[in-house]
């Protein structure tokens, strides 16, 4: 069944868990045109239902009982946009059972949740990692402790030796961490989109994390510090934009590229597309170090609602990450494409777009909308 260009999208819901990066995700998709539907906790339902562009509420008790909505979300057409609460609260046995239409590839799920299979892909990449350790006794110079997940920095530990890893990081034997070099530098979050449809790669814009209590600590002098018994914490409060230096910008473009490439020969099928961020440190000498990567829409984006510098070289309307999302959405539905930009495990709708049958039209690159 073609559909007429004007109203593809209001045929279709997306959806997505209320939090993190939700409301910039539904405007998106509003702007597009489509539907919108938050699913919320008690908690913030009041939040999200005050927003005009949100034109359904779910109110679930917990958001691990989210994949309980699967049949009824699945008598629907309705579009998952997963983000960073989907890895924090639901298992990766419930995000592959689930078949409702998802936008994205869950086989690089395993890749994004594993702190060393995460190091794999960017070493394969080409790219620069810090020095990593695996036992404590080797700890020969400052290094964070990180655990595993989206967990928004909670729990990491800066730690300068092997004693000071007994005396205050024994107790995390039974949880999974990595201990790595701490490279000093300036920490740029890169957002990047990558499209299926048009094979071709954007940076959409750049933030640094705003990190409590270790950022205001800095701005304390050493000797004022000194008898007291504060550690740091690296917990994430906010975010901040920044913006690259245009002689380091092919380098960021050309990390994208890599990590993309290489996604391909490790996840099954399509690899890696749609929304990415790498975390890297540039270093005074202005290398970059990737310390990770997060595999779909990241927080940061939240600062450009309404665009970033980087956007705005490719797209002459306001166009965030969320509703960079939608346009792909929306595309891949004006060309009978919808199967290429979600997960292989979706039920497409009975009369929805394969890219096999029905008319195909050109998608519409960076900066042209869609109708």
């Amino acid at each position: 069944m073609r559909h007429k260009a004007g109203h593809v999208p209001s045929l279709y819901t997306i959806a997505t868990l209320g939090s993190h990066s939700a409301l910039q995700i539904l405007k998106g998709a509003k702007d597009e045109g489509f539907h919108t539907l938050a699913v919320v906790t008690p908690a913030n339902e009041r939040l999200y239902s005050s927003f005009a562009f949100v034109d359904e509420v779910i109110v679930i008790p917990h958001y691990g009982d989210f994949p309980k909505l699967e049949k009824e979300l699945n008598k629907r057409k309705v579009i998952l946009v997963p983000h960073g609460s989907f890895v924090a609260y639901l298992s990766m046995e419930q995000h592959k059972r689930m078949t409702t239409p998802y936008f994205g590839n869950k086989a690089v799920l395993d890749w994004e949740a594993d702190r060393m299979r995460q190091r794999e892909w960017l070493t394969k990449a080409g790219l620069k990692m810090p020095r990593q350790f695996t036992k404590a006794s080797e700890i020969d110079r400052p290094v964070i402790v990180k655990l595993y997940g989206a967990l928004g920095g909670k729990g990491y530990l800066f730690v300068k030796n092997p004693e000071d890893f007994t005396a205050r990081a024994s107790h995390l034997v039974e949880q999974r961490y990595i201990m790595q070099e701490y490279v000093l530098g300036v920490p740029v979050y890169i957002h990047y989109f990558y499209s299926p449809l048009t094979g071709k790669l954007e940076i959409m814009s750049m933030d640094r994390r705003y990190e409590s209590n270790v950022d205001s600590l800095g701005r304390i002098p050493l000797a004022d510090q000194e008898g007291w018994d504060i550690s740091p914490s690296y917990v994430v409060i906010g975010n901040q934009p920044i913006s690259l230096r245009e002689s380091l910008l092919a380098e960021a473009f050309d990390m994208g590229e890599a990590v993309v490439r290489t996604s391909r020969q490790l996840c099954p099928d399509r690899g890696l597309f749609g929304a990415f961020c790498l975390e890297s440190i540039v270093t005074p000498e202005s290398e970059f170090f990737l310390m990770e990567i997060s595999a779909r829409i990241v927080a940061g984006t939240n600062l450009f609602i309404d665009g970033s510098p980087y956007s705005y070289l490719n797209y002459d309307e306001p166009m965030s990450t969320g509703r960079r999302i939608a346009r792909e959405l929306k595309n891949a539905l004006l060309s009978n494409s919808l199967d290429l930009v979600l997960d292989q495990s979706s039920r497409l709708p009975a009369d929805a777009s394969s890219g096999k049958n029905g008319e195909t039209v050109a998608v519409p690159g960076p900066g042209v909308p869609a109708n």
